[in-house]
């Protein structure tokens, strides 16, 4: 059976009543997002609640989620509840749609492992379902909350397989947004990229660019891998 927690140096998550388990893609994305000058941050599908505490363990920023699966969005408050920073991370039971036409707020950085499946089968959970596939939440519409909610000198962070990261940039210049930082996530060496990490905001700079390979052999994690999430997992 599998375990129903995962736990982190500084706090744990219990995932057991969320479609979507901890993984490795929240991790990377908690674990690099730019968090330099952030007193606001939206953290947009917060599902177990994951990217919020690790967000809430690197700052003292104040922390809105959103989730809209109800079980998901129990265990998340559980979790954060459980953690050392119950009092700065507020998680919410709604879409982000509903959410954004009502938010008074404007952000420092909105952040997203959001979901990508488009043209595979649906799921027979149908939990499972909304958080894996863009019927429910698509690229145009977490544009559009950026648009909205962020601040003027505001950030967007995300993640996305290769091809749909490369789809959502063409999609947010075309809004005004620019990508500023980009990490190409490779399993091993010999791998192809799996995953784009991407950070956008309103000014258009250069881009800065880098790569970083999970295990150098199985279940060997490198050097690189290791640095960023040195704060978090238990064995580093």
């Amino acid at each position: 059976m599998p375990n129903p927690f995962f736990r982190f140096k500084r706090f744990t998550v219990f995932h057991d009543r969320c479609a979507m388990k901890v993984g490795t893609d929240g991790v990377l994305l908690g674990a690099w997002a730019n968090i330099t000058n952030t007193q606001q941050i939206l953290d947009i599908g917060t599902g177990t609640g994951l990217i919020a505490l690790m967000l809430a363990q690197r700052s003292s920023a104040q922390i809105d989620a959103v989730e809209i699966d109800l079980d998901a969005c129990n265990q998340a408050r559980e979790n954060i509840q459980n953690s050392p920073w119950s009092n700065r991370i507020q998680v919410y039971h709604n879409s982000i749609q509903n959410y954004t036409i009502n938010c008074p707020k404007r952000y420092d950085l909105l952040i997203s492992n959001p979901p990508f499946f488009i043209n595979a089968s649906k799921a027979a959970i149908e939990a499972r379902s909304l958080a894996r596939h863009t019927d429910f939440l698509n690229q145009l519409e977490i544009l559009q909350t950026a648009e909205k909610l962020l601040c003027e000198h505001g950030r967007l962070a995300i993640i996305y397989p290769t091809e749909q990261a490369e789809i959502f940039q063409e999609k947010a210049e075309k809004l005004g947004f620019y990508c500023q930082c980009k990490l190409h996530v490779k399993s091993t060496l010999e791998s192809p990229i799996k995953r784009i990490l991407l950070e956008f905001g309103k000014s258009q700079l250069e881009c800065q660019e880098s790569a970083i390979v999970i295990e150098t052999a199985r279940h060997t994690y490198s050097a690189e891998f290791v640095n960023l999430i040195k704060d978090f997992y238990l064995k580093y």
